[in-house]
């Protein structure tokens, strides 16, 4: 459901007064000429302007009333819509308004974050959607309970248990285990700047240290796919995690990286991927602060 465009759009003129726009609706044109008799429409500034000293608060109270007339009839309809076709789901309870619960899921954040006017009420440990937004809601619902479900806990053991000896585990084992060496292969002809954050398929590090050793391919084709080119010579190179002031002085790439800077394995972090690094680095350096806190006392 399309959110309400009704907005107040006042400026001042010559003549003390207002000017007020509207989405053109018959009936609320006729509210408008009611409440507001005096009104005249320009068609140069494509306004309504209401002459008076006190037109601005005026024009602004009435433009408050239609907004919640508006809002309120489009509950009224949504109410309709769910009492003719009504979602039955043990994550939907139904109240004055719609209230979400769901496991901890990304792709249900992500699609209830899309929905007008949802919200999340702490309290209650549920999201709040009116029923005006209920055709977006039911149009959204099918990804949303069904990432619910992957996300409960039983369904997230069962697939642990099937995967514990799959080979898609035993590869991400594999793959944890080499992160943890802190080794990166890297072109010999162009190397990254030592002591200063690049992106890499590790997210936003630091690069320290270049060994010179060159870099097996039967390691590189298991690892690292993005390092496959023929006409480079990989060298493994040391790093580490970028610290938040790091991040923080780092001046963000303008634009996104292309096929040749992701092939060689690193870039320049772009805003968003800054963003994501420094929300990690600060939850990283609030829990040793906590950590040391503990310590301490």
């Amino acid at each position: 459901m399309e959110e309400s465009k009704i907005q107040p759009a006042l400026q001042k003129q010559d003549t003390p007064g207002a000017l007020a726009n509207f989405p053109y609706d018959r009936m609320t044109v006729e509210r408008f000429r009611e409440a507001f008799p005096r009104a005249r429409w320009s068609d140069e500034r494509r306004s309504w302007f209401v002459p008076g000293k006190t037109a601005a608060r005026r024009v602004d109270r009435w433009l408050a009333r239609e907004a919640e007339l508006l809002a309120a009839h489009a509950d009224s309809k949504g109410r309709d819509a769910y009492a003719f076709d009504p979602i039955s789901s043990p994550y939907l309870e139904v109240a004055d308004d719609l209230r979400i619960r769901t496991p901890y899921s990304k792709t249900a954040l992500r699609e209830l974050h899309g929905i007008p006017w949802a919200s999340w009420d702490d309290e209650l440990r549920a999201w709040r959607v009116p029923f005006r937004s209920y055709e977006e809601l039911r149009r959204r619902w099918p990804a949303i309970e069904e990432a619910a479900r992957r996300n409960e806990p039983e369904e997230r053991k069962r697939r642990r248990e099937a995967e514990r000896d799959s080979e898609a585990q035993r590869t991400t084992r594999l793959r944890y285990a080499e992160r943890r060496r802190h080794r990166y292969p890297l072109p010999a002809e162009d190397l990254p700047p030592m002591g200063r954050p690049v992106t890499t398929q590790y997210g936003v590090v630091v690069f320290t240290d270049v060994s010179g050793e060159v870099v097996e391919p039967p390691v590189l084709a298991a690892f690292n796919p993005h390092a496959m080119r023929a006409d480079f010579d990989y060298v493994w190179g040391t790093w580490r995690s970028a610290t938040l002031t790091e991040l923080i002085k780092t001046w963000p790439a303008r634009r996104e990286a292309g096929p040749m800077e992701h092939s060689r394995g690193w870039w320049q972090p772009t805003l968003a991927e800054l963003r994501v690094a420094r929300r990690n680095a600060r939850i990283i350096e609030r829990r040793r602060r906590n950590r040391d806190l503990g310590r301490v006392s």
